[in-house]
């Protein structure tokens, strides 16, 4: 069943027989898979990474998928903030950016403290404006040169205006309190698939990546559910449409959406 209920209260959330749908495929390689969707509210359509590629698509529904730029420093997460820009973790680029209505772009953050950052990987915007986002290790074994003076583990990171997702406690300053780390959620099964990805609706609800598909899950980390989409892995996610009622979701390969009930949070963060 393409829609595994794991809990009554999933019923709440996303029909049992929601209709999944593929809008494109063929996407992805060595050098990274689809990636990074974001929906651009003010013109009603999906941007998402195309990472081997390096280029950005854009998905409008009823017409279907084309190439909205290219190159773009194979930038994988995606998302708005509240200048309307496009906020992007570029991989190449090793660095997050903001695309600027003119076309122009703008550095948000490429070292701390004299050190360049590794390859940015996701990015959210909180409603006061700060921007964070995770900048990934590249390991020895990928066929690329290695960094200098590169900051040189996985780190989590806030700029002022990070297969088992852990949860940290925001302070009222926006920092992020690393004593209060916790385990979230296992995810973990039999079946292809690693946590990646991660939404939440207004109601407090928890989307991710995990094993087998899309885990839907409770505030507390309650795996209510799985979108079962037939991909090997998800790789990210997000809200859209005009009501915020579809889930959009890339995996290796391709885009997908399915219908649910609830509202996600909006982009830009309000």
């Amino acid at each position: 069943m393409p829609i595994e209920k794991l809990s009554p209260a999933l019923d709440n959330i996303i029909d049992s027989d929601a209709p999944i749908e593929e809008h494109g495929t063929g996407y992805g390689g060595s050098e990274g898979p689809a990636e990074g969707p974001v929906w651009w509210s003010d013109g009603g359509y999906l941007l998402f990474s195309d990472i081997h590629n390096n280029r950005r698509v854009r998905y409008t529904p009823g017409s279907g998928v084309t190439v909205d730029a290219e190159p773009v420093n194979r930038h994988n997460g995606l998302t708005r903030d509240q200048q309307g820009r496009l906020i992007a973790a570029e991989h190449d680029g090793r660095r997050v950016s903001g695309l600027e209505r003119d076309g122009s772009t703008t550095v948000l953050a490429n070292q701390f403290q004299g050190r360049q950052l590794n390859r940015p990987n996701d990015v959210v915007v909180k409603s006061d404006g700060a921007v964070y986002f995770i900048s990934i290790h590249i390991p020895p074994t990928v066929d690329i040169p290695p960094p200098p003076r590169a900051v040189g583990t996985d780190d989590f990171w806030r700029i002022s205006a990070v297969g088992r997702p852990g949860a940290f406690e925001v302070q009222d300053d926006g920092s992020v309190s690393l004593a209060t780390q916790r385990l979230f959620a296992d995810m973990r099964g039999e079946r292809e698939g690693v946590p990646d990805g991660m939404k939440v609706d207004v109601e407090g609800n928890v989307y991710c990546g995990g094993a087998g598909g899309l885990h839907i899950m409770n505030p507390g980390g309650e795996t209510l559910g799985i979108v079962v989409h037939g991909q090997p892995a998800t790789t990210n996610l997000c809200f859209g449409g005009a009501d915020w009622k579809t889930l959009y979701f890339t995996s290796r390969n391709t885009v997908g959406s399915v219908p649910v009930k609830i509202a996600g949070l909006p982009v830009p963060a309000r």
